[in-house]
């Protein structure tokens, strides 16, 4: 069972991996890279600010600085913990598919930490703006499905990493939401 899934995922990852051309090689390149977020970041820094207080915003950064350490610390755990190879590493099949950037990365993919650290603070600002701010919620989760699925057109994780990352990135942010909204209700701002 576990090896029919290994070989669905394999060739899921081969079609769109295959889906590339270069004419986007360039916008997934722009979308994968962490620091190209950052205007994202002091967009919702601002969201924050203004719908919840200086208070409030502080507990916000300190619940994202810490639930971003904690998914990609976790990513790293399961990475060398189950010791998957990265499509650009698997010998089966790193002849075949398309490699966009210009290094593989580390040698082992599961669960992309991308994936997690884009769902994640997605999940918690969704929960957080839900009656607040209209419309962020779909940019928020549309841009973390885009940066998720980056790393399968780049060449550098299987589509079960990406989700898998996905899930366990909404999941830790919407404990980190509640955790937020924990300390919003016992710091009494």
């Amino acid at each position: 069972m576990l090896e029919q899934l290994l070989q669905l995922d394999q060739e899921l990852f081969l079609y769109l991996n295959g889906l590339g051309t270069e004419t986007w090689d360039g916008f997934w390149m722009f979308m994968t890279r962490t620091r190209n977020s950052f205007p994202l970041y002091v967009l919702l820094l601002y969201l924050v600010y203004k719908n919840f207080g200086t208070k409030r915003t502080l507990i916000v950064l300190v619940s994202v600085a810490l639930l971003i350490t904690c998914t990609d610390q976790l990513s790293n755990f399961f990475k060398y913990g189950i010791g998957r190879l990265r499509p650009c590493h698997d010998p089966e099949i790193n002849d075949v598919m398309r490699l966009v950037k210009s290094y593989c990365g580390g040698k082992f993919g599961y669960f992309s930490a991308h994936a997690a650290n884009s769902f994640a603070p997605a999940t918690f600002f969704v929960l957080l703006f839900k009656y607040k701010v209209k419309f962020i919620g779909w940019i928020l989760i549309l841009w973390a499905i885009i940066v998720a699925y980056s790393r399968i057109y780049i060449g550098v994780h299987f589509p079960l990493d990406v989700i898998t990352g996905a899930a366990i990135g909404a999941l830790f942010g919407w404990v980190f939401y509640k955790l937020a909204i924990f300390a919003f209700q016992k710091l009494g701002t």
